[in-house]
């Protein structure tokens, strides 16, 4: 999402590190590239102006003036400004209860429905919290029937649906349900709108007055820019918001709004959907954006999503093998289908650092996404020997491999070429006593692996 803005700010910053010290003059010429960066980013006009200003006030002290590397101290000062700008600190979920009610708000089509059966399920697996859903969308054809589709998906209940119930009907319903039967949170899906309408948010407030929600949150479209930002002031000064959700953060939208979304409204932003899948809901960590937006990656969130998907069991089975030198087309599968699970090579790619000045030489060398996907349908036209033993793979299976996985022959020889080299490293790194004495014969200084 924020590649021109990363772009842009990347080129403000290897320019200052250039100088061995900087003037005054340097650093407002630096500092009105960064004003026009936030502002072809969509940042509203008034949070770009106090950025600045602050950037500028600690920019100019003594203490980058007498830096011995000034540009490294100016890249630090922007950093902890976008972290103050984001928010700080992650807002947790605030529930009390039981049951604990969260009251999902937004304007049509900003992902609301499926947002809520996001948080649902992150609810449900990650806190083991019992949830009922509850649809108060009346307005929308189907869409008490979307919300009770999504429940069956995520594994959760949803509130039968009783025709002819309206909004603060449908809402009491599900209070009662809910402590009847002991549920510990519940989510209250309420109609989308196409405009803040006045009919339409006294509606919202009366459900608001009458379940008295422990989290208000507003779904908010990334890609709609400064709009959200409005709508999002709109709702707070006449709903009350507790949090924010930013949809379709895994989009090509410029960004404004995220950075726009808590200096304007004063609430934080607590969760951004990053893709269609119905586990693609992250916290969001103001100081770990601040970081993806300045090129310095993000490895901690790379970590966690490791954690959550790589099978811990299979992956200490493929670490023996490899420690034995040995590693054939089934692990070899299995690796590349934990990378697609972990978002791509591409969104793997987005977390490391410095990626960002490496992007055009990417795209020059055509890097395929749908490679491993490819690569993992060749593997499954194999037979199991075919697997454990690549030796035995000659033309004819060859061919064989190529039409039962509508790949060319071609693909299968890249394939059998990459495992042969990944093999003979696994080879070498045992001749050398292991991993970390083979990186520290190969790797250069100051790179080597802790002891």
């Amino acid at each position: 999402m924020f590649e021109g803005l990363t772009t842009r700010l990347g080129g403000v910053f290897d320019r200052l590190k250039k100088r061995g010290a900087l003037s005054e003059s340097d650093v407002a010429e630096a500092m009105r590239e960064i004003r026009v960066a936030l502002l072809e980013a969509d940042v509203a006009l008034p949070v770009v102006k106090s950025f600045v200003e602050r950037v500028k006030e600690r920019a100019t002290g003594q203490e980058v003036v007498r830096s011995v590397t000034p540009g490294q101290m100016v890249v630090k000062i922007v950093h902890d400004q976008l972290i103050e700008l984001l928010g700080g600190t992650n807002a947790a979920l605030t529930l009390g209860g039981p049951p604990g009610v969260v009251l999902m708000t937004g304007l049509q089509g900003s992902g609301k429905t499926t947002t809520s059966a996001k948080l649902a399920k992150r609810l449900k697996d990650g806190e083991k919290k019992r949830v009922l859903m509850a649809s108060l969308d009346v307005q929308r054809p189907a869409a008490q029937k979307q919300l009770e589709v999504l429940a069956g998906q995520v594994g959760v209940t949803s509130l039968a649906i009783v025709a002819g119930q309206q909004p603060l009907e449908i809402a009491e319903r599900a209070m009662q349900t809910a402590r009847r039967e002991g549920f510990d949170v519940v989510i209250l899906d309420t109609a989308g709108r196409l405009h803040v309408a006045d009919d339409l948010m006294d509606e919202l407030i009366r459900v608001r007055d009458a379940v008295r929600p422990h989290e208000t949150l507003l779904v908010a479209d990334s890609l709609t820019g400064q709009d959200a930002v409005v709508v999002a002031k709109e709702f707070g000064e006449r709903i009350g918001v507790s949090g924010i959700v930013l949809t379709r953060m895994d989009g090509d939208a410029r960004g404004g709004a995220a950075l726009s979304m808590r200096e304007v409204t004063g609430a934080p932003i607590k969760f951004v959907g990053t893709g269609e899948k119905l586990s693609a809901l992250e916290v969001f960590h103001p100081e770990r954006m601040a970081s993806r937006i300045l090129d310095m990656g993000d490895i901690l969130s790379l970590v966690e999503q490791a954690a959550a998907v790589v099978d811990r069991d299979e992956a200490e089975k493929v670490a023996r093998k490899l420690q034995k030198g040995r590693f054939d087309l089934a692990d070899m599968q299995m690796q590349l289908r934990q990378v697609t699970k972990m978002g791509g090579l591409g969104g793997l790619m987005g977390m490391l650092p410095g990626v960002g000045k490496i992007k055009e030489q990417m795209a020059q060398a055509n890097v395929d996404e749908r490679a491993v996907g490819r690569q993992c349908a060749i593997i499954d036209s194999m037979t199991p020997q075919e697997r454990r033993n690549p030796q035995v793979i000659h033309a004819s299976r060859r061919k064989r491999i190529a039409a039962g996985s509508g790949t060319s022959v071609q693909d299968v020889n890249k394939l059998l070429k990459q495992h042969r080299q990944m093999q003979d490293m696994m080879k070498r790194m045992k001749k050398a006593g292991g991993v970390k004495q083979f990186l520290s014969r190969n790797m250069p200084p100051g790179m080597l692996p802790p002891r």
